[in-house]
């Protein structure tokens, strides 16, 4: 029940598939609250300290979604989402960028990196975990059509 006496409706990603979650970010709190608030029965949660971290992580294991911070040290999350889409092996994954920035500079340097989406910070963990389940659906739709 939610403080409104409303009955909470149990949270499900994208039907019944399971989903592989990389979240890449240098703030250990935002990679704990990634692991808490977005893992679940039909959700695994990977997280990387760094863009290097990620990439790496990128190059051994297949992730349905990524999760990118851009303000990290060494490559930034802008720069990882570049690398990521010369790369024809990550066509078929959707990055959604989270940053604590909200400036329109900042959100069409994302868009034209090659983000499929992007989320302002202080996360909404709830409108998240809805916006990744549209993403995904979305991303899955384009590619069978």
């Amino acid at each position: 029940m939610t403080m409104t006496g409303e009955a909470c409706i149990p949270f499900t990603y994208v039907l019944n598939d399971r989903l592989s979650i990389l979240a890449v970010d240098d703030d250990p709190i935002q990679r704990e609250f990634c692991a808490v608030y977005l893992a679940g029965p039909q959700a695994d949660v990977t997280t990387a300290a760094s863009a290097e971290e990620g990439l790496a992580l990128l190059e051994t294991t297949a992730f349905g979604v990524a999760l990118v911070d851009v303000d990290m040290p060494g490559i930034n999350g802008i720069e990882m989402v570049r690398r990521l889409r010369a790369d024809r092996r990550f066509d078929d994954l959707p990055v959604m960028v989270i940053t604590g920035r909200e400036d329109v500079l900042s959100i069409d340097e994302a868009y034209a990196a090659g983000a499929t989406s992007f989320m302002c910070k202080p996360v909404n963990w709830r409108l998240l975990g809805h916006q990744i389940r549209f993403m995904v659906r979305a991303h899955r739709a384009l590619a069978a059509a």
